[in-house]
């Protein structure tokens, strides 16, 4: 099946005359949509910029995607938080210390109300295309998973809200191990805030596109994540989503690693009538061989993936996460992009 889009995310949010030329680039490499990965404080700073941001996308020829990157250190992404600089409370617990952590708890009505609010801003005062839900987490267990249990037995979040929501609904106090009825509760609450926060804006406009992009891991019955979305049926099935995303593998993982991902992102999309979309690595780490990006293109789209993208625009270039080479790294991933488009483009015609 041909690729129906090729996008990549961009930081630079600042000025549209600078934007337009990046646009331009990204433009020539192959790609019809941009991720914006709009931090909190884009939001509280930069935000009288962001439309015309996206209007600049609009007008170069490319979608535009808003990704809230890192919020609340909730969704994926290296950059500070201004909710938990300004919040001492709201925060997930360590079930066996009763620490508090670097994370918001998303179950809690605060936080739950700064994401809505945050995503329904750009959604009525921007003309944004839609909203990539990106990598969403509790912040333990953390580390590969193994057969044996994983990392530790330490997991997030029991602070007194999680703690209260789930002995209303269980009836009993919320045990410190990882139960069954606490891995309901965690998937159960962990769909709610983006359920409800995207029906939200589907409210505002019915075309807005939403994706969610969950941790690419095995989820077997001995290996799991376990940081609350893991549950992949859960999530595709979720009627506010158009596209179920799995995220970016590293290129030294096997072949095998590689395309069961991809059958498994493949099959849970379609079984709920999604689009599916894969990811590929275009920052920090670069395959020895380039030629292993045209073979993960290749797999991606002769499994059925019907989406492809890229963190990040140049290889992360000039940043602390940039490739070795990042501008050879952007450059072999937009061949590979011109190429898919134009066999989308060729079947189209």
């Amino acid at each position: 099946m041909p690729i129906k889009h090729t996008a990549v995310s961009y930081y630079g949010l600042n000025y549209e005359e600078h934007a337009r030329a990046d646009f331009l680039e990204m433009k020539e490499h192959g790609c019809d949509t941009v991720i914006l990965a709009i931090t909190e404080f884009d939001m509280d700073f930069w935000f009288p910029n962001l439309n015309n941001i996206v209007k600049t996308a609009h007008d170069v020829g490319l979608r535009c995607l808003a990704d809230l990157w890192g919020i609340g250190k909730y969704f994926g992404g290296e950059q500070v938080s201004l909710f938990l600089q300004n919040n001492i409370h709201n925060r997930q617990v360590s079930a066996m210390t009763g620490e508090p952590l670097n994370a918001a708890c998303f179950n809690t009505r605060s936080f739950r109300d700064y994401f809505k609010r945050l995503a329904v801003k750009i959604a009525e005062n921007t003309e944004i295309d839609g909203f990539f839900w990106d990598e969403p987490h509790y912040a333990l267990p953390k580390s590969y998973a193994s057969i044996t249990g994983g990392a530790g037995e330490d997991w997030a979040c029991r602070c007194p809200v999680c703690q209260k929501k789930f002995a209303d609904y269980y009836g009993y106090e919320m045990p410190k191990l990882m139960t069954d009825d606490v891995k309901q509760f965690r998937w159960r609450e962990a769909l709610e805030i983006l359920s409800d926060t995207s029906k939200a804006l589907k409210e505002i406009n019915p075309k807005l596109e939403i994706t969610c992009c969950v941790h690419a891991t095995l989820n077997t019955y001995y290996v799991t994540e376990l940081r609350g979305y893991d549950n992949w049926d859960a999530v595709a099935s979720c009627p506010y989503f158009d596209v179920f995303s799995t995220t970016i593998l590293n290129w030294d993982l096997p072949d095998a690693f590689f395309r069961e991902i991809t059958e498994r992102t493949v099959r849970a999309a379609k079984k709920y009538g999604k689009e599916s979309e894969r990811w590929l690595m275009g920052y920090n780490k670069m395959p020895a061989d380039l030629s292993r990006i045209d073979w993960a293109v290749d797999l991606y789209e002769s499994l059925g993936a019907d989406r492809l993208s890229t963190w990040t625009y140049r290889g992360g270039y000039g940043t602390s996460v940039a490739a070795k080479d990042p501008i050879l790294l952007w450059d072999r991933i937009g061949e590979n992009y011109r190429r898919v488009r134009k066999e989308t483009l060729r079947v189209s015609d």
